[in-house]
């Protein structure tokens, strides 16, 4: 016993030192990042319709039209997957006296586009970081550029920064192919920036919190184990325990047996006793006590006095003649009677009850509706004794 307690102890500390480095393992938000959400943002663009994008990447001054306020407004739907859906809208403004097209620009012209692309997040293939995240998309849209309307085939790179799981920044270029450039419509290059806003936030772990929470896991693995086994050494405890109960058990339920079977052995003497005195009879219509039952109750009372335990039941009975209000009333007188004269023998009350039954409970056949001779009805009129407590 004392070697299944040491074990219990060892493994119980070994438990304890599992579970305080699995509470340093917990997984925080840190460990935890957006999935999938809505995106809105709001934000500036700029169009390079140059004509000489690649010579002229960076001559802003010449080559790039803006307007000084908000010119692009974007919603978009972003999956588990990477893949995002966006719908962008954007207004600008081509400066009369920038190049346009290889060309001076006579006159400030208006430019708008309404563009739907597909993009992918690249955190998928180098890994989640949770405040940074490149992506490229394709997609397609409408241009009004230069008075000239066109479809267009559109390729986007960008980035977003996050400062919170709601807040960020956007940052893209996105080149413009048109689809017919048969009435004189050019490519272009859109660049954008601007304040974006999640919602509709399905969160999941990072590959950090992943890992913690494979981790975690197998930490919890090996505690069920130690908890296994420490269940298997109660339960060899408890086995052993509950055979010597029940060995224990066993020995004390034989002697309760014995003792019982004695009881009921004693029981069966004293009834036996008492029967052999036999039942107390009373003439017709009388609860006067003769000399032989006085002399009955007598030897009653010497067993009684002998076992100090005894309590006894007396019940008293008429035979079927007369009515049964007066057998009910003569067997109650009958009771009290035989009750009486053992309690002037010194028997007391707290060891006796009584009740009186009238004709109700005959011995024989002897009814109401039956002839019987005198003899017969007489076995009716009595007064038992019944051990109610031994």
């Amino acid at each position: 016993m004392k070697t299944s307690k040491l074990i219990t102890f060892l493994l119980l500390s070994s438990l304890v030192n599992i579970t305080y480095a699995q509470e340093d393992l917990q997984i925080t938000s840190k460990d935890s990042i957006v999935q999938s959400s809505w995106i809105f943002g709001v934000g500036f663009n700029a169009v390079d319709d140059s004509g000489n994008v690649f010579d002229g990447l960076l001559n802003v001054a010449n080559e790039w039209n803006m307007v000084p306020f908000p010119s692009r407004v974007s919603i978009g739907r972003y999956f588990k997957n990477g893949l995002g859906i966006e719908a962008v809208g954007t207004y600008n403004k081509y400066k009369k006296g920038n190049i346009i097209d290889n060309q001076i620009n006579p006159t400030d012209i208006d430019y708008f586009g309404l563009d739907a692309r597909l993009t992918y997040d690249l955190n998928k293939i180098i890994g989640q970081t949770g405040w940074f995240d490149p992506y490229v998309g394709v997609g397609a849209g409408y241009t009004d550029a230069n008075n000239l309307g066109r479809g267009t085939y559109n390729a986007v790179v960008g980035f977003r920064t996050w400062f919170s799981d709601r807040w960020g920044l956007d940052f893209n270029s996105t080149g413009k192919w048109a689809m017919s450039q048969s009435d004189g419509a050019s490519n272009h290059i859109q660049h954008a920036a601007g304040v974006v806003y999640q919602f509709g936030i399905e969160k999941g772990l990072s590959k950090r919190g992943e890992e913690k929470q494979e981790l975690l896991a197998a930490i919890e693995k090996e505690k069920q184990r130690q908890r296994d086994s420490i269940a298997e050494v109660n339960r060899l405890r408890d086995e052993a325990l509950l055979a010597e109960r029940l060995e224990k058990e066993a020995q004390l339920a034989a002697a309760e047996k014995e003792r019982l079977e004695a009881l009921k052995r004693r029981k069966e003497e004293i009834k036996s006793r008492i029967a052999n005195l036999g039942n107390v009879h009373f003439a017709l219509n009388s609860s006067v006590l003769n000399n032989k039952s006085k002399s009955i109750m007598d030897s009653l009372v010497e067993i009684m006095e002998e076992i100090q335990t005894l309590k006894l039941k007396i019940t008293s009975y008429t035979d079927s003649r007369g009515t049964s209000n007066y057998n009910d009333w003569l067997s109650q007188r009958r009771v009290d009677r035989t009750k009486d004269y053992l309690l002037s023998k010194g028997i007391p009350e707290s060891r006796l009850s009584s009740e009186a039954f009238g004709e109700r409970m005959l011995l024989n056949e002897c009814d109401d509706n039956t002839y019987c001779p005198e003899e017969k009805h007489a076995v009716n009129r009595r007064s038992e004794f019944e051990i109610i407590e031994f």
